[in-house]
């Protein structure tokens, strides 16, 4: 007997009308080709796991449907079905507003089994890496104390930006002259002994 979710009925009985039969369909689809996988809600959207993790979804909007797979960018697609960049919607086929908008039963099996297969291996989709944070610009303040103050200047210009980073943002927060005094006084201190911002809990 397939895993279903009862939630999943209430999900599809309160679909608009073109979108129950897309629902259904892909719903056997999915057991069709995977009949291990389980079913569930996630994000307030039908989801489907097989061996410990997701690997495909759909769901239904006001004029389309919508169907992904949780690793598409590492299927094979030798149908050339999949949308990954430039997509209407939330899913990789596109805008679903019909069952004719969705590819042969047979092709769509392949690729979940295909899917499937992957977390039956463990293969892991790659994480984008995030893109380093920008220096912050050395206030004012603290660049004319720099010149002034060579030693701390040198270890200041050695330190790694997510060092000088932390000290910027330091002082930063201070907004007044009067609130300032003391962290920028602090910060030439600290940099004269060689230390960074948060050196006290460091271990060493």
């Amino acid at each position: 007997m397939p895993a279903t979710d009862p939630r999943v009925d209430v999900y599809i009985g309160k679909a608009a009308p073109f979108a129950k039969p897309i629902l259904v369909k892909l719903r056997k689809l999915i057991f069709r080709a995977c009949p291990d996988a389980r079913e569930t809600i996630k994000w307030n959207f039908p989801n489907y796991e097989i061996y410990g993790a997701l690997f495909c979804s759909m769901a239904a909007f006001k004029e389309h449907c919508a169907f992904g797979f949780w690793k598409a960018p590492l299927l094979k697609d030798p149908a050339k079905i999949l949308r990954l960049k430039n997509r209407n919607s939330m899913g990789h086929l596109d805008r679903i507003g019909s069952l004719k908008d969705l590819p042969p039963d047979q092709i769509l099996m392949d690729y979940l089994r295909e899917a499937a297969l992957m977390n039956k291996n463990q293969v892991k989709l790659a994480r984008p890496k995030a893109a380093p944070k920008k220096e912050p610009p050395v206030p004012q303040d603290l660049m004319d104390a720099l010149k002034k103050n060579k030693k701390a200047a040198v270890v200041f210009d050695d330190f790694s930006p997510s060092c000088r980073r932390e000290y910027i943002e330091w002082i930063n927060e201070a907004k007044t002259e009067e609130t300032r005094y003391k962290p920028l006084t602090r910060t030439l201190e600290w940099l004269e002994e060689g230390k960074s911002r948060n050196w006290k809990y460091q271990k060493g």
